[in-house]
């Protein structure tokens, strides 16, 4: 079953508030995804570039990865009050408006 970003972040926000600990700082969470990202960087670097994994580097997915930056941004867009679904709208607007004729589209002859 598919679920919507409002789905997604009060799954989140349910898991995060069973413990005392509550969301991290703003500044914690963007330290985390930055590490987050650098993990996905070292799996795409696996997969896809000149640097195999070591024999006892532990098994790792770009999917993985990308679950974790997922996760980490909700726990970021909730800890501010911020609404996943309104700000990708937001940036599809910016994207389809500003960059409507940036790229070639593929029914362009």
């Amino acid at each position: 079953m598919e679920k919507s970003l409002a789905e997604i972040q009060r799954e989140v926000d349910a898991y995060i508030s069973q413990f005392k600990e509550g969301y991290f700082s703003p500044l914690s969470m963007l330290a985390r995804m930055s590490e987050e990202v650098g993990e996905l960087a070292r799996e795409v670097n696996h997969s896809f570039g000149e640097k195999p994994k070591k024999k006892d580097e532990p098994e790792n997915s770009i999917e993985l990865e990308l679950g974790d930056i997922l996760f980490i941004t909700v726990c970021f867009a909730n800890s501010l009050g911020i609404d996943l679904t309104q700000a990708m709208d937001k940036v599809m607007h910016k994207f389809n408006t500003r960059d409507a004729e940036r790229w070639t589209k593929k029914n362009a002859e």
